[in-house]
């Protein structure tokens, strides 16, 4: 379990890929690194990844066929950076929401303005999506928690991200076209599925 407060973007030293399989080498550096065996869980762009290897600064994650196809890691390069977070810990303040590290889908970047103070990026998605994102709702992507902005239409939705969050995370370089990845709040989820399925029983009654 993650909080989507991300701790910090990381490069990607090393891509070993084979047919529906690819390694990663990530740079942790010490402080995200110390106490760190394999086994361990670590979010890689919101990606809920396990440590198969790990030295004093460095960690290799294996990803397997499902989560290249649902996630926008297959696309991630050696030189790329990423969104890093440890797992959560019992009694850990959560400063976000709880995230599992299951990515939903991956949205594209449609749109990024930015001002001294405040960045907006709108994202498009799959309108099958489109219940759970609520405005003022919670959302992940690429691992950081969200808060989504007040207009959501069927396809698209905006975020607002201010200096510190663009200063931790990968979104200071993002660009439009690129993907990311979204992981729907469970709770969101769990709420809008029961008061569907309520309201079609209501519906055959």
């Amino acid at each position: 379990m993650f909080t989507g407060i991300v701790q910090g973007t990381r490069e990607v030293v090393f891509v070993e890929r084979r047919d529906k399989f690819a390694s990663f080498e990530i740079l942790l550096g010490h402080d995200l690194a110390t106490g760190l065996q394999a086994g361990a869980s670590v979010s890689i762009n919101g990606v809920c990844l396990t440590v198969t290897q790990c030295s004093e600064d460095c960690a290799t994650f294996d990803v397997m066929q499902e989560t290249l196809r649902v996630t926008n890691l297959n696309g991630v390069q050696a030189g790329d950076l990423v969104n890093v977070e440890r797992a959560a810990r019992v009694g850990d303040e959560v400063g976000g929401h709880n995230v599992s590290g299951h990515v939903t889908d991956v949205v594209t970047v449609l749109d990024v303005v930015k001002t001294p103070d405040n960045t907006t990026i709108s994202f498009q998605m799959d309108s099958q999506w489109k219940d759970y994102l609520l405005p003022k709702g919670y959302v992940a992507l690429n691992g950081a928690s969200l808060t989504i902005g007040a207009e959501v239409k069927d396809q698209t939705f905006a975020v607002h991200l201010i200096p510190e969050t663009l200063r931790t995370t990968t979104f200071a370089q993002i660009k439009p076209g690129m993907k990311v990845n979204l992981e729907i709040d469970p709770q969101t989820q769990a709420i809008v599925d029961t008061v569907k399925s309520f309201m079609k029983q209501q519906q055959v009654a």
